[in-house]
């Protein structure tokens, strides 16, 4: 059911990225092209890596998991920061999301790593509850914070000395 992505599963994973960008309501944001996610999961230095959810009865890539490492100065380990959790809508409950997440728990556990983190929009509570059903538990107390766009560009500009 759960595998690890290949070169030949970039075209679903970008539409799926897609997909989860409409279902959040944010589809005009998803600008990465196929040729970047093969970039970022198969180049010379892979910045993320992937794994695919597969149909038991008929193979259909039904969703992926998206991630990449972090470290802790605090614990002095790598962790795993899961960026996309995406199940087709039409295959939801059968067990996809937490066996791609039990397989994420295996990584963690098997090479040392401490921590499994992801992001949630406040209102996907059909999420949160899933997520809470396994165990997880809010970081209330953090905010996060983003640059983008003009705002990235102007900082860095004066960084940078222009």
């Amino acid at each position: 059911m759960i595998r690890t992505a290949a070169p030949a599963d970039v075209s679903v994973i970008h539409a799926m990225v897609r997909e989860l960008a409409d279902y959040e309501k944010v589809l005009h944001e998803a600008n990465a092209t196929e040729e970047q996610l093969h970039e970022a999961l198969f180049g010379e230095r892979p910045a993320a890596y992937a794994h695919i959810a597969e149909s038991d009865d008929d193979g259909e890539v039904v969703g992926f998991a998206l991630w990449f490492l972090n470290f802790s100065t605090w614990r002095g380990v790598h962790g795993i920061y899961l960026e996309d959790l995406y199940v087709r809508p039409e295959r939801r409950g059968g067990g996809h999301g937490k066996a791609l997440l039990t397989e994420l728990a295996r990584i963690c556990v098997e090479r040392g790593y401490q921590r499994l983190e992801w992001s949630v929009l406040n209102w996907n509570t059909p999420s949160i509850a899933f997520y809470e059903s396994l165990g997880a538990r809010p970081q209330d107390e953090w905010t996060v914070y983003r640059l983008t766009d003009g705002a990235l560009s102007k900082l860095g500009e004066q960084l940078g000395g222009k």
